[in-house]
């Protein structure tokens, strides 16, 4: 994988030449990486694709954030390195807190935002902040993580996977990814966003419970709303063709407005 600016990113390119459409950032959650997204949408048809992996997380080296401006600021890093001037930013649970910032910091880099999973604010339970960062109770954290991520038909080996991802990460990483969720707030930000929104969430998610989501989309004006069923807090791992044709259809959309 290649690096830009301290991040290690997967990429997938079906275009070549002068592109006439938005390229798509993907950003994953706390404790998360690249592989978040699965082969469905790393490599939707016919769209340029970033999936990234933060500081800290997957192949990318650093010690990790604790806040999600500072996120927002290596994300940005890395479109200037790449030359990119704007986005598209699709992003699940931490990863939409970013995309959320981006929006609020520097809405001319954003062309769409699409929230998996997400909220305008994320308080963060105490028993994970008291107990993610230490290594002797960090594998039990993982999974009872997990174990909440996750759709009561959701089969063991997708849970499964997800834990050993996670687990490849430092606890002081996971740690400081959910003090930064923690900290995150933007409940009375939400109506200055204009920037076209795709809103998705797990009809069982018991990370993020629908009401933020909802509350989201009500919130900023320009978006839509969609819940899938049998799916919980990592609905694009559940449903990935549903998610993969959502973001399509809103990828299309927004080509009719994009000007490269």
């Amino acid at each position: 994988m290649p690096v830009s600016a301290g991040c290690h990113y997967f990429t997938h390119q079906t275009q070549q030449g002068h592109f006439k459409r938005p390229p798509v950032i993907l950003i994953h959650g706390a404790g998360g990486n690249h592989l978040t997204w699965p082969p469905q949408i790393r490599r939707l048809a016919g769209e340029r694709i970033y999936a990234l992996d933060l500081p800290g997380h997957g192949l990318s080296e650093g010690i990790g954030r604790r806040s999600i401006h500072e996120y927002a600021d290596d994300v940005l890093a890395f479109m200037k390195a790449l030359k990119i001037r704007a986005a598209v930013f699709a992003g699940i649970s931490m990863g939409s807190a970013i995309a959320l910032t981006l929006a609020l910091k520097y809405p001319n880099k954003v062309v769409g935002l699409a929230l998996l999973g997400g909220g305008a604010k994320m308080r963060v339970a105490s028993n994970i902040l008291e107990t993610a960062g230490n290594s002797n109770t960090f594998e039990a954290t993982v999974e009872m993580i997990n174990e909440n991520c996750f759709s009561a038909n959701a089969p063991q080996s997708l849970a499964q996977l997800s834990k050993q991802n996670m687990m490849k990460i430092r606890p002081s990483v996971l740690l400081g990814d959910f003090l930064a969720c923690n900290e995150f707030d933007v409940t009375d930000q939400l109506e200055k966003i204009k920037i076209p929104g795709l809103v998705v969430c797990g009809a069982e998610d018991k990370m993020m419970p629908l009401k933020h989501s909802q509350s989201l989309h009500e919130g900023i004006v320009n978006s839509q709303f969609h819940v899938l069923e049998n799916a919980g807090h990592m609905v694009m791992l559940e449903q990935p063709d549903l998610v993969a044709n959502l973001l399509k259809q809103f990828m299309d959309a927004l080509a009719l407005r994009f000007a490269p």
